[in-house]
């Protein structure tokens, strides 16, 4: 019987167990797909202490890799033996088999490994989405990125610096010393942008580095939410813009799930970007996965192998 990750409360890691799920048959519509590399994700620990409601019991897990092992009635474009990889928004990929709508798996192509995949479809499309759409990064762009050495800053730092930008990457929580060093950096002018999931501990010092129409894209919540603000302290800082932008607002169809792909696995292959795989545990350590993570003992992407 195949193995899944499920809780039936939230809480701390200690939630999670290890148990035996039937996926059953793939409905119309759906591939069922043999695991072999999962990626792991703060969402996931969002969802495990209840940030982010969802139903109980459940699974956990965005994005995986692996294996198509049976078509559902009308898949088409699809065959068995076919690498793939996917990114849902409804958790369920801690597990060794699963049912995903064909619409939202993409072949992974050769030059990729699974684990990379497995890495990329949430954190690389994410640092895609980022760059290229919600604000599109050009040379010479002076930007900000918060969290530096995780799995999206790691892909997102790597890609911007190709793409001619000029990166300032922060790692830990000095906030109150950040403001002043990008100024010196910059003249005095700021950053174009700031890429921040952290959320509460650096959020209004963030909006102090941006330049004049500077854009604040707060994408995450490590250190808990952002603080409430009124619109006001946008203009005293010079106009700027505020986005709260989340993955599948930006790949919802199928064609923007597609062209995302490509021209992330493009970055990958050219190797405008290279994918850290910095931790490895087994589909029963994922408790232990979501200690190392939430304690910032993990550098770029964690991946469970079942």
């Amino acid at each position: 019987m195949p193995r899944a990750i499920r809780f039936y409360e939230n809480g701390g890691p200690e939630v999670l167990r290890l148990e035996e799920l039937d996926a059953g048959k793939p409905a119309a519509g759906e591939v069922q797909i043999r695991h072999t590399a999962i990626g792991v994700n703060y969402i996931d620990v969002y969802d495990r202490t209840g940030l982010y409601p969802v139903s109980l019991p459940s699974g956990l897990g965005r994005e995986a890799a692996g294996v198509v092992t049976v078509l559902g009635r009308g898949v088409r474009g699809l065959r068995v033996g076919e690498r793939v990889a996917y990114v849902f928004p409804s958790p369920g990929a801690y597990c060794e088999i699963r049912n995903v709508p064909a619409e939202r798996v993409v072949r992974v192509p050769r030059g990729i490994s699974d684990e990379q995949a497995a890495a990329l479809m949430l954190k690389g499309l994410t640092a895609h989405f980022l760059i290229r759409r919600t604000y599109k990064v050009g040379r010479g762009d002076p930007i900000l990125v918060h969290a530096a050495a995780g799995g999206v800053g790691l892909i997102l730092c790597q890609w911007a610096k190709a793409l001619g930008a000029t990166v300032v990457g922060v790692v830990g929580s000095e906030a109150k010393a950040l403001v002043p060093a990008v100024k010196k950096l910059t003249k005095g002018a700021g950053v174009a942008v700031v890429y921040d999931a952290v959320g509460k501990d650096t959020f209004m010092e963030s909006l102090d580095c941006l330049r004049r129409l500077g854009m604040m894209v707060t994408f995450g919540n490590a250190s808990g939410p952002p603080p409430a603000i009124s619109p006001l302290e946008l203009t005293k800082r010079g106009s700027l813009f505020l986005t709260r932008p989340t993955l599948f607002n930006y790949i919802a169809s199928r064609a923007e799930l597609d062209a995302a792909a490509r021209e992330l696995f493009a970055a990958v292959k050219a190797k405008k970007v290279k994918v850290i795989i910095g931790q490895r545990y087994g589909l029963a350590q994922a408790a232990d996965a979501h200690r190392d993570l939430e304690g910032r003992r993990t550098t770029g992407s964690t991946v469970l192998l079942p």
